[in-house]
């Protein structure tokens, strides 16, 4: 099987390298080639990742060339924001011709966003995934460290790739063959598709009491319409007061505060990765108003939410240029 590798501006090495490096490895346990591997950028010559280092690549127009059975786009950044009609135009040419296509960490949201997602599941990086709802409803997004669904392949990038290859090594040549070439890497465990992307509430905020776990996690999958004290306390079974207590030693802040900067972290990170207005953003993290929203998030961050938007945007573009 060949595989291509479509480098974009901004990707990440790592999850590169969690991708190509299994199909290396099975190669030389094989003892033949059985990924030939190519690299490609929209206009060729040396892609660099996010952290120096880079590949040579191969123009994307002589991608036919190279009898590519399955193509990889690989992005990093914000993918919500790259628009490249030259790309898309690649990647639905490779479609004509029958070849697969995957998208590694924020890859598959280029490709949804260029309608080839259309009616097929898939994953990306949980960064992206609010944004990319947002974006188009009615897409078949799961939260899963990769999906394989007919002839598109996606994951959510890092070392999610590794695990995406072992299942594709997996069914093309055995479960056994896929462990050997993990056991290569000392990552004796592939994980399943279905694992989550991000450790739960407990082990992210170092929690030990159930009923604390239990809470935030409450919190978190209600951000966009807050519960209130008293609602949490009965889907918990302890009182408001126990409640506020536990929040406070654990926490040194009380339980809405916590609650609060929850919230505003999500907004932060819709704000980076969307273009969502200050409304819609504000709607979408559970508070009453654009003015409301600011000055919560100037008082915790101490830019106002527009400010910080373009702030972080002009650092990205400094360091991907």
């Amino acid at each position: 099987m060949k595989i291509g590798f479509i480098l974009t501006p901004g990707y990440a090495l790592m999850s590169l390298a969690s991708a190509v490096e299994p199909l290396r490895a099975a190669n030389h346990l094989a003892g033949r080639t059985l990924y030939p591997c190519s690299f490609h950028s929209v206009v060729g010559g040396f892609a660099a990742s996010t952290s120096g280092g880079g590949f040579e690549t191969l123009p994307l127009s002589r991608s036919q060339e190279s009898g590519l059975d399955l193509a990889f786009v690989v992005a990093g950044g914000n993918p919500m924001l790259y628009e490249d009609p030259v790309l898309v135009r690649g990647l639905r040419a490779l479609t004509q011709r029958g070849v697969r296509l995957g998208g590694i960490s924020g890859g598959a949201a280029i490709l949804a966003k260029a309608g080839l997602m259309a009616g097929r599941r898939f994953t990306v990086h949980w960064a992206h995934i609010d944004a990319l709802i947002e974006y188009a409803p009615d897409l078949l997004i799961e939260r899963a460290l990769y999906v394989i669904d007919r002839d598109r392949y996606s994951c959510a990038g890092g070392v999610a790739a590794m695990d995406m290859m072992g299942a594709l090594i997996a069914r093309e040549h055995g479960v056994a063959f896929a462990r050997e070439v993990s056991d290569w890497f000392i990552h004796p465990r592939l994980r399943m598709a279905d694992e989550p992307q991000q450790a739960g509430a407990g082990q992210r905020f170092n929690l030990h009491h159930p009923t604390l776990e239990a809470a935030v996690e409450l919190m978190a999958s209600h951000l966009a319409d807050p519960l209130s004290p008293a609602q949490l306390a009965a889907l918990t079974g302890m009182s408001v007061r126990q409640l506020h207590r536990l929040f406070a030693g654990q926490f040194g802040v009380s339980m809405m505060v916590f609650y609060r900067d929850l919230r505003l972290a999500k907004a932060d990170e819709l704000l980076q990765q969307s273009a969502l207005s200050l409304l819609e953003i504000a709607m979408l993290t559970g508070f009453s108003s654009a003015a409301h929203f600011t000055r919560c998030f100037t008082e915790k961050y101490g830019l106002p939410p527009s400010r910080k938007r373009r702030a972080g945007h002009s650092v990205r573009n400094s360091g991907n240029s």
